[in-house]
Parts: C-alpha cells; structure tokens; sequence
C-alpha cells in the first residue's frame, strides 16, 4: 500500500513573523571555518590547516523558548492544575500514546480573524465531512493563519477556540487538538477588543484554561493543513522530553495510506 507523509510542522527560523514582538527565535550559525579552531582544541598540536578543506562542524547556537516554533503544549502551560484540581502534568508526563492517532482536518479558513469557534461551528463541520468523532482523534484546524505564516500579519489571524468549543471537543475524549495559528484561543488582539467591551476576565486565554477542568494538550502553529484530507490520516506528534516543562517542540507529520 502506498504510503504518503505530509509534514505539517513550520521550520524553527529567525526573523520573520512567527511569534508577537519579543518572543520570537533567535538562531546564531556558526560555519564549519569558524568552529575549525575549537576542534583543535580537543587533539593537541592539530591546527585547522590539517583538516579537510580546514573546515570543522557547523553548530546553531539557539535562544528559543518550548513555545517557539510547532511546538505541544502540556496541561502545566495553562494552569497549575487540571481535571478540576489535579495536578497539572508537564510534558515529559504526557502519555505518549495521545501523539499517534487518527487525524481529523477541520477546514475554518472561511472564519473571520479573531472570531471564537462555536460547538455548533465543530459540528457542522464534522457534518460536512461525514465524520464521527472517536475518543483520542487528533482534531487539527486549518485557520486563515495557515497560509500567512512569517509574514507581519501572521500573529493576529485566524480564528480560535474558547472554553465551550474546547470542552465540547475534550468531554467527547479529545486529548490533542492542533491549529495552524499561533493560538489555540482566539488571536489576543481580537479578544483584547472584547475584554475592553466586557471587562468579562473569563474571556481571556478560555480556550487554554479550559485545560483546568479537562487536561488535554494543543499544537501549535502547525503547517500544511491545506495539503489534509479531512480524515483518513494518522497524526504523529510526539513532543521533546523537556523535564518537567510547559511544553515541547515536535515534528508533526501526517501519514496518508
């Protein structure tokens, strides 16, 4: 049978628009000639002219966080705690099991920038593509982010998903939803513009802080999602072991058989 593998991370880069104004990647390259002497270093009298083309390694010197770049989220990012008070597990304790299973594809790039993905909106679309959510189904969503990745107005797109869309999706035993934006919840912009109507504090972060009532984990500016059928695939999105932290980066892939 054949076999297709789709990548739907984004590459950990530099200088582009990939995260709000201060959180962003920083990457330092250092060249095969320039790490020629710190080789030598550790064989004595060798001095780069002994070496082929007097190159040594390339190195990236990285200053990133577990949030940069397509990266899992673990319960321990939104809150100290979770299915209503335990506590919260970090990502080196997340089941590994929750990363390889079934994909489902909801397309929402017809969504508005900012705007708060109903249950209704879920349902309507599994409708649509005539599919029966299955406990631990990897719910990715293709937002109007996706194909805006590194440019300036990147950050601020997409839709997103607030408590009740959240839950409808965690109580059927959804334990990883993904989105190509750089939130799950809706762009910070758009819900700022509501919390200074409101003044409503539960409106802030409530897709993430649903975490507290159910642990669940999230993907993050994901890749590709265009290139998805709507189901039929395989997610595999295991998280790097970082000890007892927030979150951790993956290379998210999408098996298609």
């Amino acid at each position: 049978m054949a076999r297709r593998i789709i990548d739907i991370s984004v590459p950990l880069e530099a200088g582009i628009a990939s995260d709000p104004p201060g959180l962003e990647p920083q990457i330092a390259y250092e060249t095969h000639k320039e790490s020629a002497d710190v080789v030598c270093r550790f064989f004595p009298g060798l001095t780069p002219a002994d070496l082929p083309d007097g190159e040594g390694w390339a190195v990236e010197r990285c200053q990133i966080s577990t949030h940069n770049g397509t990266h899992v989220d673990a319960p321990w990012h939104y809150a100290s705690t979770m299915d209503r008070g335990q506590r919260a597990i970090t990502i080196d304790e997340c089941p590994l099991d929750w990363f390889f299973r079934p994909g489902v594809k909801l397309d929402f790039r017809h969504l508005p920038d900012g705007h708060v993905v109903t249950p209704a909106e879920i349902e309507a679309e599994l409708d649509r593509i005539g599919h029966d959510l299955q406990p631990f189904d990897i719910v990715v969503a293709n937002t109007a982010a996706g194909a805006k990745y590194g440019r300036p107005d990147y950050v601020p797109s997409g839709c997103g998903f607030g408590r009740d869309a959240t839950l409808w999706l965690t109580s059927r035993g959804i334990r990883v939803v993904g989105t190509d934006a750089w939130s799950w919840d809706a762009p910070f912009g758009a819900t700022a513009r509501r919390y200074a109507q409101t003044k409503d504090p539960a409106i802030v972060w409530e897709g993430h802080k649903a975490g507290r009532e159910q642990g669940y984990c999230q993907v993050e500016k994901l890749g590709q999602l265009d290139q998805l059928p709507p189901h039929g695939f395989t997610v595999a999105c295991f998280p790097v072991k970082v000890k007892a932290a927030s979150g951790g980066w993956t290379r998210a892939v999408a098996i298609v058989e």
